[in-house]
Order: C-alpha cells, then sequence, then structure tokens
C-alpha cells in the first residue's frame, strides 16, 4: 500500500497541474479515474509545499469541466440524432425525449450541480444535458460549482491528512456519504420550492 501511495505522489508531482488537469479530464468524461486518486495526493504536495494547493484545486474543476463537455458533446451531436432516428427501436419515442429535454429546460442546474457531487452520477451526468441541449451558460456555470466543492474537499483530506492512504480512503467515504445527505437535502428543499412555486396563483 505505502509503494502505491508513493506512486501516486510521485506521479502527481511529476505530472505537475497539467497532470491534475488531464486526469480530472479524463474523470469526468468517458475514463472513470477516481477523483480521489488524483486530488489528495496533490493536496498532499501542497502541504509539502511543492504546490500550490489554489492552483490545484483550479486545475482540478477546470479538467473536470472540459472533460464533462467532452461527454455534453458527444452526447449532443452523435448522441441525439441516434436516439431521435433509432430511439423508437428501444422504446424511447421522440414524446420521452421530449420529456428529457423539457426536464432539463426546467431542472437541469440542480440536475447538474448535484450529479457533479455524486459517484458514478459525475460520469454521466452530462450525457443528458448534451442531449437535451442544455444552456452552455447554465451547463458550465454549475459544473464549475459541483466539481469546485468536491475537488476542494478531496484537495484539503490530502493536505490534512498527508500520504496516508487508507486514512485518505476513509475520510473520502466518509465525505462521499456527506455529500449523499446534502444531496437529499438540496434536493428535498428544491422540490418544496418548485411546488409551492407552481402553487402560487401569482405565478
Amino acid at each position: 500500500m505505502h509503494a502505491a501511495v508513493q506512486w501516486l505522489v510521485e506521479t502527481i508531482g511529476a505530472m505537475g497541474y497539467p497532470g491534475i488537469f488531464l486526469l480530472m479530464a479524463l474523470e469526468s468524461s468517458v475514463i472513470p479515474i477516481p477523483s480521489e486518486l488524483v486530488m489528495p495526493p496533490a493536496g498532499y504536495l501542497a502541504q509539502q509545499g511543492q504546490m500550490n494547493m489554489m492552483v490545484a484545486i483550479v486545475c482540478g474543476t477546470v479538467g473536470s469541466l472540459i472533460g464533462a463537455y467532452a461527454n455534453y458533446f458527444a452526447a449532443h451531436y452523435l448522441g441525439r440524432p441516434l436516439v431521435l432516428k433509432y430511439g423508437k427501436y428501444v422504446f424511447i419515442t421522440e414524446e420521452k425525449f421530449a420529456k428529457v429535454e423539457r426536464f432539463f429546460q426546467d431542472h437541469g442546474e440542480i440536475s447538474t450541480f448535484i450529479g457533479r457531487l455524486l459517484p458514478v452520477v459525475r460520469h454521466l451526468i452530462s450525457l443528458p444535458a448534451g442531449l437535451a441541449g442544455m444552456n452552455h451558460v447554465k451547463f458550465s456555470l454549475y459544473t464549475l460549482l459541483g466539481a469546485g466543492i468536491w475537488v476542494t474537499v478531496l484537495t484539503f483530506i490530502g493536505y490534512v491528512i498527508g500520504s496516508n492512504q487508507e486514512l485518505i480512503m476513509r475520510y473520502s467515504h466518509q465525505a462521499v456519504i456527506g455529500v449523499l445527505i446534502a444531496s437529499v437535502v438540496i434536493i428535498a428543499v428544491y422540490v418544496r420550492l418548485q411546488r409551492g412555486k407552481n402553487a402560487d396563483p401569482a405565478e
């Protein structure tokens, strides 16, 4: 385990900020590289004075956005025509597809933000956004916000804990649980606000 941790730290250190950017871009696109293996070593290197933590966080966050856009454009320019043409053969009618588009028009912001915080989902949330053609400003803003929070959490874990991979994974798992709880609360508040808005005769 120590050898693996040392290899990760040395690899991130050798690749530098471009490496963080590239690995996090891959993490957000088609290659599921765990962000837990990228950002904590960067935090540890920042604690050792070999990296600037803020620059590492920015590189990781922007890399996540670029990777998310790879999925977005792939879904929008490749997946959308295929779904519209062949979706009926797998029970995806134009009516159902239109519902997905309307959902992301109405709720794309919260879906993108929460999706960037959740394991597995963060790799996939850009696909329906791309299929629905979500507004680029909103997609970028909420992707950066969600990714920035997660990248910052992981980097701080590495900064505080150091190179102890066992503790890093333990606290990363605890962070995931905390994010899941926070996401449920945010969704519940959002749903309640939406119901109140729809029930308001003045709206």
